[in-house]
Formats: C-alpha cells, sequence, structure tokens
C-alpha cells in the first residue's frame, strides 16, 4: 500500500510538473489539450499547483488520511471529465482517466487498509 500511495504522489508529480510549466509557458501543446489561454485555464492552473504542491509535500508527511483525500477528489474530477468537456478523444481527458484508475488502486489499497492497527 505505501508503495501505491509513493506511486500515485509521484505520477501527480511527474505528470504536473510539465503541464503547469506548458500553461505558464503557454506551449504550442498545451492548447491542443487546453485551448487557448482564458480565465478558466488560470484557475486550473492553480488547482493543478495545488495538487502538485500536496503531493511533494505527502510524500515527505506520508499520511493514508491526507493521501486518501487527495486522491479521491483527483479520481472524481478526472473521471467526470469526459462530461464536462463532452468528449473521450481529448488527450486531456484520456490522461486524466488513466490516471484515475491508478489512484483508484490506491484508494483501494488505503480503504482495505483502515481495518489493520494503522488508523485510519
Amino acid at each position: 500500500m505505501k508503495l501505491m500511495m509513493r506511486l500515485s504522489l509521484i505520477i501527480n508529480i511527474v505528470v504536473l510538473a510539465p503541464v503547469c510549466l506548458g500553461i505558464i509557458s503557454q506551449a504550442n501543446w498545451v492548447q491542443a489539450g487546453y485551448g487557448a489561454f482564458s480565465p478558466a485555464q488560470g484557475i486550473l492552473l492553480s488547482i493543478y499547483l495545488a495538487i502538485f504542491s500536496a503531493s511533494i509535500a505527502l510524500l515527505f508527511i506520508m499520511d493514508k488520511k491526507f493521501i486518501f483525500s487527495l486522491l479521491f477528489i483527483q479520481v472524481f474530477y478526472k473521471i467526470t471529465t469526459p462530461f464536462t468537456v463532452g468528449t473521450l478523444m481529448n488527450p486531456v481527458v484520456i490522461s486524466n482517466l488513466f490516471i484515475a484508475a491508478f489512484h483508484f488502486i490506491t484508494l483501494l489499497l488505503i480503504y482495505k487498509s483502515r481495518k489493520k492497527k494503522e488508523n485510519f
């Protein structure tokens, strides 16, 4: 379970670092996935930076309650993106679904561990 928690946090960091830098620099590939810069994209950047920062902090804290909460929110928003975007063909939607599947497995392992000696 701890390995999966670490891997989920590392995935967040590895994925979000270039995405945040791409949004900040308005890289060409950003427009393909996110469209032209807008206030909504700026808000999304703030959310991504929060998830990125929390993931770094949680690698050191490794509190499964906090990690569960972060991943739960992420899985929920990532699973709903095909509906809010209106397509499965967007590269951001596709990557969100793959990441959500990985994080969901981590959530299941954390949930199953709640009965063990470690408090949940």
